[in-house]
């Protein structure tokens, strides 16, 4: 603090903000006896209140540089760096003491002990928020499995489907990865921290890195689908899962809204934006490989109401009957905008001459359709840009001050499972006791035959996929006798899905009356009624 008196000199008036802040929460502390882990977190809650100013006091960068490396970092929650209140006071006041004029700023925090019931209200219902949010733990790793897993040939059971829709082939449990399609949706949502930078470049004039980082989100949702070789469960119709994850700042949610097609919508809330969508996935077996063709739009709007949307490519898995299984995706992807920029991605289609695989490259175009920089790098490993047109694939022995990074993968979870989920997937199917309590009757986490399939208890997971799929079987006819989604509603005959609202707050309020029992007992005389 020495070294950098000069700069809170000039920042006179930021210190006595500063001060005042923290000797009011200092106080707050020791007043409520507050426990060392309650601690913790409202100097969590604290640091982020105050990060802009403390940053302009302890630094002798520029306020730009200072800007930018706040934005770039403000969303890795485990690289944040916090100050201890009571430390942090005592230093600042110490080093402060020879300054010209503090003596009288120091006279004013005398005052602050009778603000400090107005501070406490202020705070008090954000801490208790933040207090049950960030001790939430995340488990690392899937139980271990009860029983020996059996081995079944897949080109022994869908043989006779060739050409056909792999949604209508009853396949047994083993085929299947422990989390249904609902919660695949939600795997999207991995790297949201590039849509919390996105709205924070856009609230402060920068479009440009706005729609490179929202580029990068769209790339990064197929970071997951390395590795996986199972089947997602089908959901059943009217089935839902709910995702509610504060230290990463949203909520998500998707349901299950049609049969035939099969039509899944979602919806999620962040730190300033929400994403919304419904997707048909069809799909065809082909003999040595399976096509996965997705049909519906993806919507990312701001609040700022700056719009994009896009499509997923497609996604072809290779080598089912000899060799090692992969995947991969391929087609053009078009991120369109409703103000000044848009983006056009290619993922390139693989060949056996191919070494470099997995390759994605594309341009941002501006409002008069001019390139303005180029997007690369590959779908499993990060994204870069450079700034202009650069025809053909980037070449990695170029000076890396050309390139600048948007993305980049996390590393593989380290109990892998023949499943190779991340460690992101690895949360999305726990159950916890106080979670069971909360969830509606038609949350995947509840699904019989994915629990037991988790377990590894897999003779009855195959025994209740099954019976689930007899149900199934009765689901057209719900439909067609006028059933419609719980939480979303359907714009016009063809139009999409929208989130109509009310489920978190039937959650609060632990109210399910009009949520079915999906995963129960259902006949044919029970449709007719």
């Amino acid at each position: 603090m020495q070294g950098q008196l000069k700069v809170l000199l000039e920042e006179r008036s930021c210190l006595i903000d500063t001060l005042r802040e923290l000797e009011a929460a200092n106080i707050e502390i020791e007043a409520n006896g507050v426990h060392n882990g309650e601690y913790q977190l409202m100097k969590h809650d604290f640091s982020t209140e105050c990060s802009g100013k403390y940053s302009e006091c302890t630094t002798t960068e520029s306020s730009d540089d200072v800007e930018k490396q706040d934005i770039e970092d403000g969303s890795d929650a485990d690289e944040s760096f916090f100050y201890d209140t009571k430390e942090t006071f005592s230093e600042l006041t110490l080093s402060c003491g020879s300054v010209e004029g503090t003596s009288d700023s120091l006279d004013k925090v005398k005052d602050l002990e009778s603000r400090k019931d107005d501070v406490e209200k202020m705070h008090h219902k954000q801490r208790i928020e933040n207090s049950v949010h960030f001790s939430v733990q995340r488990r690392k790793k899937l139980p271990d499995p009860i029983e020996k897993e059996k081995r079944v040939s897949l080109w022994s059971m869908i043989k006779d489907n060739v050409g056909k829709d792999l949604t209508r082939v009853c396949l047994p449990v083993y085929f299947n990865e422990p989390i249904s399609s609902l919660q695949k949706c939600c795997e999207d949502m991995e790297y949201s921290h590039l849509l919390d930078q996105a709205y924070e470049h856009g609230r402060q004039g920068n479009n440009f890195l706005r729609v490179l980082k929202v580029a990068a989100f769209a790339v990064s949702g197929y970071a997951s689908s390395e590795g996986r070789h199972c089947k997602p469960f089908n959901p059943l119709l009217g089935e839902t899962y709910e995702a509610d994850f504060p230290e990463k700042g949203i909520r998500f949610f998707s349901e299950k809204v049609s049969h035939h097609p099969t039509v899944i919508a979602c919806h999620c809330e962040g730190r300033g934006w929400r994403f919304w969508g419904d997707s048909n996935l069809r799909s065809k077996f082909w003999g040595r490989s399976i096509q996965l063709d997705p049909v519906g739009v993806l919507n990312l709007e701001f609040d700022d109401g700056e719009v994009f949307q896009w499509s997923k490519v497609t996604t072809n898995i290779y080598n089912l009957i000899l060799g090692k299984v992969y995947c991969d995706h391929h087609g053009t992807m078009h991120i369109r905008g409703n103000r000044e920029y848009s983006c056009t991605l290619k993922f390139k289609e693989p060949s056996i001459l191919d070494r470099n695989p997995h390759q994605v490259h594309g341009f941002i175009e501006d409002a008069s359709g001019r390139k303005v920089a180029t997007i690369f790098g590959k779908w499993d490993e990060g994204m870069y840009y450079m700034e202009g047109e650069i025809n053909g694939n980037r070449k990695r022995n170029s000076p890396p001050s050309d390139e600048f990074m948007l993305w980049k993968s996390e590393k593989p979870a380290p109990d892998l499972t023949r499943y190779n989920l991340t460690s992101f997937a690895i949360t999305l199917n726990e159950l916890t006791p106080d979670l069971k309590e909360r969830l509606p009757p038609t949350d995947s986490r509840l699904r019989p035959d994915q629990r037991h399939l988790e377990n590894g208890e897999y003779e009855k997971a195959n025994e209740e996929k099954q019976r689930l799929e007899r149900r199934q079987r009765i689901s057209r006819k719900l439909q067609d006798n006028g059933w419609k989604p719980r939480w979303f509603c359907r714009e016009g005959e063809d139009g999409p899905y929208r989130y109509m609202g009310g489920y978190w707050e039937a959650r609060e309020e632990g109210n399910w009356d009009n949520c079915p029992d999906v995963f129960g007992e259902l006949n044919e005389s029970m449709v007719g009624e």
